[in-house]
């Protein structure tokens, strides 16, 4: 439920909250709900009850434990601002986070509505990245809630990227994600709708990562855009600062 990760944008997962619903379009082949059904079939104890939104408690700690720096990528078998996890909850996740300066933590909500109502309950600390999935242009309204959170690093997950994306609202925005589906029934994605994204990124100095191309055998289409790897990358805060830090932020307790 803690571990290293292969997924290219960060080091390791943290999942204190595990299962979800599906909400949108973009959840129509959802990875995190495949992966449960097999490890539940495995004898996962975690997954007793498959992709039901289940709460971790002994797990909220692990971060504590990594001393080294970790990019960790929060709930990627779940979404924190899930309506049935309770704002105690997640507030006891951010305190975590708060508390371990030397980690750099993301989380990716498709419920832009309910991070915009409980933006301002939450200890927005440097080393917290906050992000939303953006899968289609009929999803804007995730990046307008987006706008609204004083996080540190906004980001977007257009992935998987379903349909062409024009006028992407960056302002404020500092990374942007691009992937096509993969998997079992993988829809396809245009080169045009990523080159666009990528266009959009340059021209606002937002730094562009591209995932992969995805389908059904992802490992032989890879993740070069036009001969080129795309790894760009916003810059964490450094741990010097964050000594400095530390006991304001321990205070807010």
């Amino acid at each position: 439920m803690a571990s290293n990760s292969s997924i290219e944008w960060t080091e390791a997962t943290w999942n204190p909250v595990t299962g979800c619903t599906k909400i949108s379009t973009g959840c129509k082949h959802c990875y995190a709900e495949r992966m449960a059904r097999r490890l539940q079939a495995m004898g996962n104890i975690r997954y007793h009850d498959g992709f039901r939104m289940t709460l971790h408690e002994d797990l909220l700690a692990v971060p504590r434990r990594w001393r080294s720096p970790r990019t960790i990528f929060v709930n990627s078998m779940s979404d924190l601002f899930h309506k049935n996890v309770p704002v105690g909850f997640i507030q006891r996740v951010f305190r975590v986070m708060n508390e371990c300066p030397q980690h750099t933590f993301q989380i990716l909500t498709k419920r832009g509505g309910r991070l915009k109502s409980l933006a301002n309950l939450l200890n927005w600390t440097p080393n917290i990245w906050i992000g939303v999935s953006v899968e289609n242009d009929q999803m804007y309204h995730r990046i307008y809630d987006l706008h609204t959170v004083p996080a540190a690093v906004r980001f977007l997950s257009c992935e998987p990227l379903l349909g062409p994306i024009e006028h992407l609202p960056l302002a404020g925005i500092q990374w942007v994600i691009v992937g096509g589906e993969s998997g079992p029934g993988a829809r396809p994605m245009a080169v045009e709708w990523v080159r666009s994204i990528k266009d959009q990124c340059q021209r606002t100095n937002t730094a562009f990562f591209f995932k992969q191309w995805g389908g059904v055998q992802k490992h032989r289409t890879g993740r070069k855009l036009d001969g080129q790897t795309w790894d760009e990358i916003p810059e964490s805060t450094s741990w010097r600062t964050w000594q400095t830090e530390l006991p304001s932020i321990r205070k807010l307790r």
